[in-house]
Parts: C-alpha cells; sequence; structure tokens
C-alpha cells in the first residue's frame, strides 16, 4: 500500500459524529457502507465514547476486515468523572464545539503526511456540529453534513424562524393542541404540542432554541446533506427541503442498507457490526422465545430519556394493569436516585407477565416473533427499527425531534398511537390494550406495508440503494477537484 501511487489511493473520508448513541449508531453504519465501497474512512469519536464503544460493541473484529479503515479520537473537553446525562447535553456540546475545531483542523492536516493514505477528501460531519465547516474550509476540505433525525423533524427544526417571524413562536396561551399554519407540508396535522420540544420555552433568546435554529439554518452552508431515510415515507417532505439543500442524499434505513450490501458483498449476514454504548442483557431474548406469537410489547425509552420514580410508577401499573406480556428495558443511569437499582416493588409487581433488563439488543428484539408492540420514546432509530420489521408503536416523545417523529407515527403512517405529554397508569394500560388488541390488525397491516417500502428502497435499483451509489461517485469526484 505504501507504494501505489496518490491517484491510485481510492478517497479518504472523515466522519465526525456527535457522542451520542443514536449519533454515533447511524454514522458507524454509514461508515461501513463506505468502506464496502473500497473507500477510505477515518471515525472520530470523543475518547469517551470511544471507550464505552469498545467496551460494548464488536466494532474492532467487524471493522478489520476493512483495511482502509481507522478511528481517531479526541477529548470532548470534559473531565472523566463527567456524567455525560441528557441533562447536561447542552454542556457537552459547548465543550466540544470549544475543544474540537483546532483539533479537527489537526487531524486533516495530519492527514497529508500519510503516504499509505491519501490526505482527506472530504468530510462527513453531524448535523449538529457547525464548527466542522469552519475547520473544513479553513484547511480547504469539502464538508458534507448528515442529519442523523428524519425529514419530518429536521424540516421543523429548519422552519422556526418562520414560525417567529409569523408570531406562532413563542406560544401565546396554553392551548397545545391549536394548529400550527407555518410549517409547508405539515399545515394538516400539526399542532403546538408535535412541534420540537424546545419550542415550548417562553423565550426566543434560550440558548438551546438558539442552537437549534444556528446549527440547522448552518446545514445549508455544506455542499450535500444526508438524511437516514428514504423517499416512499418522507417524499412529500423530501420536496420541501430540497428547495433548500437541493443536494440532498437519502441512503436509509441504514441498519437495513448495510445488512443488505453485506450480504450482496460477502454472501453472509452475520457480519453486521454492533454500535451499542451500552452493556446488553441477552437474556431477555431466551425469555422472548418462550413467549406467544406477537404477545409481547417491548417497552424502551431510549438511551438518554431520563424518568422521574412516579413516571417508572405509572408505567408499572398501566403495564401489568394491561394484563399483557412486556419487556421493558430500565436503563441503570434512567432513574435519579435509584443509583442502578431497580426497586423490589416494581420487580415484584412486573415479575408475572413481564421482564427487566438494563440494556437490550434492540433490532433483535424487535424482529423476534413473539413481540407485537413497542412502547417508544420515537427516536428516529428506534422508529426506523420498528417500521422495518413491522412492529406498530405506542409513542411516548422526551424531546427534540421526537416529538415530530410521534405525530407523523400516529397520524401520518398510521404506524401507531401518540401517547405524548402524559404518563398515567390509566392511559398506559388503555394504550397498550388498543394496540395490542383493538388495532392490532390495522396497525400491524400499516406497518408490514411501510416495512416492505423500506426494504425494497435499499435493494439494488431502490431509491436509497441508488442514493449511495449517487453519494459514493460524488465523493470519488471530489478527489478531482480537490487535492490528489
Amino acid at each position: 500500500m505504501d507504494d501505489q501511487e496518490p491517484e491510485l489511493l481510492p478517497p479518504h473520508v472523515l466522519i465526525f459524529p456527535f457522542p451520542a448513541q443514536g449519533h454515533v449508531n447511524c454514522m458507524l453504519k454509514l461508515a461501513e457502507l463506505l468502506c464496502l465501497a473500497g473507500l477510505h474512512v477515518t471515525l472520530l469519536l470523543t475518547h469517551h465514547t470511544h471507550n464505552r464503544l469498545l467496551r460494548y460493541a464488536n466494532v474492532l473484529s467487524s471493522f478489520s476486515r476493512y483495511p482502509g479503515f481507522r478511528f481517531e479520537t479526541i477529548s470532548d473537553g470534559l473531565p472523566s468523572e463527567h456524567p455525560r446525562s441528557s441533562d447536561q447535553l447542552s454542556e457537552l456540546f459547548d465543550s466540544i464545539k470549544h475543544t474540537s475545531k483546532p483539533l479537527l483542523k489537526e487531524i486533516m492536516l495530519s492527514t497529508r503526511h500519510h503516504g499509505e493514505r491519501r490526505p482527506v477528501t472530504c468530510v462527513i460531519a453531524d448535523g449538529i456540529l457547525g464548527f466542522a465547516m469552519d475547520a473544513a474550509e479553513e484547511v480547504g476540505v469539502p464538508i458534507i453534513y448528515f442529519r442523523t433525525i428524519g425529514a419530518c423533524a429536521f424540516w421543523a427544526f429548519f422552519c422556526i424562524p418562520r414560525l417567529i417571524e409569523a408570531g406562532e413562536l413563542p406560544f401565546k396561551g396554553n392551548e397545545m393542541d391549536e394548529a400550527i399554519e407555518n410549517v409547508p407540508g405539515m399545515e394538516d396535522y400539526l399542532r403546538r404540542r408535535d412541534l420540537p420540544s424546545f419550542c415550548r420555552v417562553g423565550d426566543l433568546a434560550d440558548p438551546v432554541l438558539r442552537l437549534v435554529i444556528d446549527e440547522t439554518q448552518n446545514t445549508t452552508r455544506g455542499q450535500a446533506l444526508i438524511l437516514n431515510t428514504f423517499e416512499d415515507l418522507e417524499g412529500p417532505i423530501l420536496a420541501h427541503i430540497r428547495t433548500r439543500c437541493p443536494k440532498l442524499y437519502t441512503i436509509g434505513p441504514l441498519h437495513l442498507h448495510v445488512k443488505t450490501r453485506l450480504i450482496q458483498e460477502t454472501k453472509s449476514s452475520s457480519l453486521n457490526s454492533t454500535t451499542c454504548l451500552w452493556e446488553q442483557d441477552r437474556s431477555c431474548l431466551t425469555w422472548l422465545d418462550s413467549q406467544p406469537l406477537k404477545s409481547v410489547i417491548y417497552v424502551s425509552f431510549g438511551s438518554i430519556t431520563p424518568m422521574t420514580k412516579d413516571q417508572v410508577m405509572e408505567f408499572c401499573h398501566g403495564l401489568v394493569n394491561s394484563g399483557k406480556r412486556f419487556l421493558w428495558v430500565i436503563r441503570p443511569d434512567s432513574v435519579k436516585g435509584w443509583e442502578g437499582q431497580i426497586p423490589a416493588e416494581v420487580r415484584e409487581g412486573t415479575k408475572e407477565r413481564g421482564y427487566i433488563v438494563g440494556w437490550a439488543p434492540q433490532e433483535e428484539v424487535l424482529a423476534h416473533q413473539a413481540v407485537g408492540g413497542f412502547l417508544t420514546h420515537s427516536g428516529w432509530n428506534s422508529t426506523l427499527e420498528s417500521m422495518v420489521v413491522g412492529v406498530p408503536m405506542i409513542c411516548w416523545p422526551y424531546f427534540g425531534d421526537q416529538q415530530v417523529n410521534s405525530r407523523f407515527v400516529s397520524e401520518v403512517w398510521k404506524l401507531g398511537l401518540d401517547m405524548k405529554d402524559t404518563c398515567d397508569r390509566v392511559v398506559v394500560e388503555k394504550m397498550v390494550r388498543d394496540l395490542m388488541e383493538k388495532r392490532r390488525d390495522e396497525s400491524i397491516l400499516s406497518a408490514d406495508q411501510m416495512g416492505k417500502m423500506a426494504r425494497e428502497s435499499v435493494r439494488e435499483g431502490g431509491s436509497s440503494y441508488s442514493n449511495l451509489d449517487r453519494l459514493i461517485d460524488d465523493i470519488r469526484l471530489m478527489i478531482m477537484g480537490g487535492e490528489k
């Protein structure tokens, strides 16, 4: 490899995700797709994220088959004992912003002195890391942004200045079911309560709101935009986004796309890497093996959603009173004051029909024949994973894009029920029964149809398959316009 002429070397892509589970998960899968195409890839992670990935995932063994792949790590600027929890994401973002820009520039410049790899051809940066654009421009490297949320949420984010100008933000009064009229393409079903959580602030100078506005508008500075979605799912909204970001690659669902390409390239479906930052308890799969077909509702609120003790107890009583079997993920850090120990009253109350784990292999759980429903926080990765395998959802969103996602799941795609802004045992019980009994056939039919469209999108000739090929071709062309 050292003797190769520069013009024979493949493009070299630097991928830089925000250090949170959903972001890293998506961008690792993108990295693998680019590696499968023969590109060189450097994945830039914070030390903290890299350590967790090595501890709980199989990335070293799975990526060892790609000689052009490597990890680089940088500091996030926080002390090792910092919890980096959901209620401190702004602190994490600010620290990365101030720490990472000079380190990112240094890494891009250092690659110019490694003969076995081409200097960085382009950067694919997380869409909320706007400072990466400044660093790339200073070095003279083109940048593509990747938003790890869906098109519907991204467009809602993008339209926030329009909402402010129209007087729809900040809210006047407390009527949360009032219609929102100034997000083009969503006028028929978007309400105040369906806007991203940070739109509920009364002060337009709120730092989180300003951050979202600035970072989203910054996306248009990139050479292109990548979204983890597919045309049949969000086509009408994608048409609106293309008026502002015309060079748009929809290449999702990424977790399914990777599996499809692996089977095509290696004739094996067992090589897919795990990208989890938490220790998985696989005993839940054995428990599922003993449950009847589509009898279990899987309950997980993602990697960062916090809960209060009272909320956990409401869900506990609602699930038990529903009479349905359930598999419930309760993260060790999700409930303040529990210190990783689930109270005996919760374990006792749920043991008859329930099973509790600290973290689960979610893709395998959702694909299990015993699972008939998903009570979810409506994170985008979880939404796509459930959709692909035809599992209908009950949505209990926490923040960010999740409020928009849950509305689309219930009202646009008809894939389940929306339970936002309530946490009551009676409502939980009713929703679970509705999903698993009254609306079961209808929900499963809609989910199956959407899952079929998702699978078709990543097959050869499908929209996401073709868009990924186009992205790879365009990255190769960057060599001709950039440094050789």
